[in-house]
C-alpha cells in the first residue's frame, strides 16, 4: 500500500501535472491512497471519498459523485467555472 499526502502541494500548476503523471505511473498496479485537494488527482482515482470533519460524507467514482450533486459536484463545478486554477 502506498500512501501519498498532498504529493503535489508544493508544485505549481504546470509542475503538478508532470508530477501527477509520474506518481500515477509509479503507483500503477499498487493500492494507493491519495490525500489530495487537487481535483485532477481525485478525478483520476478509482474511488473518491469526500471527508468533512474527519467523516466520509460522500463516496464513489468521479462520475457518480458529479451525478449525486453533493459537495464533490459543487467543488467540481466551481473548479470548472473558475478556469481550473489551483486544482
Amino acid at each position: 500500500v502506498v500512501v501519498l499526502d498532498e504529493s503535489t502541494a508544493e508544485a505549481g500548476s504546470e509542475g503538478a501535472a508532470e508530477l501527477e503523471r509520474a506518481v500515477l505511473a509509479a503507483c500503477a498496479g499498487r493500492t494507493t491512497l491519495f490525500v489530495a485537494h487537487r481535483l485532477t488527482q481525485a478525478m483520476a482515482a478509482d474511488r473518491i471519498a469526500v471527508l468533512d470533519a474527519g467523516r466520509v460524507v460522500e463516496e464513489g467514482t468521479h462520475a457518480e459523485l458529479v451525478a449525486l450533486g453533493g459537495r464533490y459536484a459543487r467543488l467540481w463545478r466551481a473548479w470548472r467555472e473558475g478556469g481550473q486554477a489551483g486544482c
